[in-house]
Order: structure tokens, then sequence, then C-alpha cells
């Protein structure tokens, strides 16, 4: 089973670069801190998933741009997983998803939720 301390669940792409912008700088935070974290992207928000997908994501100041935040995410230890489900019907495939990127089930998501010490849903 799965567990974190932190997570948050991203449904929004480059349609919402706000929601986006503040899931990964929160996400960043978390491991920052010294907790486990993981990023669930679902329905639509599978698309962050895609190698390169946020290279020109910046809201602006005071924000850090979202390829950024992404990259010092995981390189501290953060994780990011993509609905299996959600890719099917957004028409996202495995081929598309940057390859550090674990795809999960309904199941996975469920158990990384409730076992999770804090979560934050960005919808």
């Amino acid at each position: 089973m799965q567990t974190s301390d932190y997570v948050s669940t991203l449904f929004d792409a480059k349609t919402n670069p706000d929601k986006v912008t503040v899931a990964f700088t929160m996400a960043f935070k978390a491991v920052s801190k010294g907790y486990s974290a993981t990023v669930i992207l679902m329905a639509a928000g599978v698309h962050m998933g895609k190698t390169g997908y946020a290279d020109d994501m910046d809201i602006g100041e005071p924000f850090r741009p979202v390829a950024d935040l992404m990259k010092d995410y995981l390189d501290n230890g953060g994780k990011i997983v993509v609905c299996s489900s959600c890719m099917e019907h957004n028409g996202v495939t495995r081929e598309q998803l940057d390859p550090r990127f674990e795809v999960i089930t309904a199941d996975g998501v469920i158990d990384l939720v409730m076992n999770a010490r804090g979560n934050m849903q960005i919808t």
C-alpha cells in the first residue's frame, strides 16, 4: 500500500495555471519541511504528466514557474502519480508520460488519500 504524509490531488492543467502552480508550490513546501509527499494527477490534470507539458507555465511573481517547481519537488523526494482511468479518458498514453511518474488505479488513489496525514484537493 502506498502512503505519503501529504497528498495533493490536482484536477487541472493549462486551463487553470493558478491551481497547478499552487498545487506544486504546496507539494514542494511539504517535501522542503521533511514530509513525504505525493501529487495525484486526475481528470484533465493527467496532461501535467506529459514530458515537457509544464515548460511554458509561469503565472509570475511571487510564484515560480511550474516546471521549476516540479523539478525541485521531484529532486527532493516528491512523487507524482497519474490516474490510469483518467489517462484513458483524456487520451494520454503511458509513452507520453514522464518516466518518473507512476500510473495508479482508483484503489491506489484511495489508499494514498486515506493514509495521508494531510491532503489538499485542487479542483
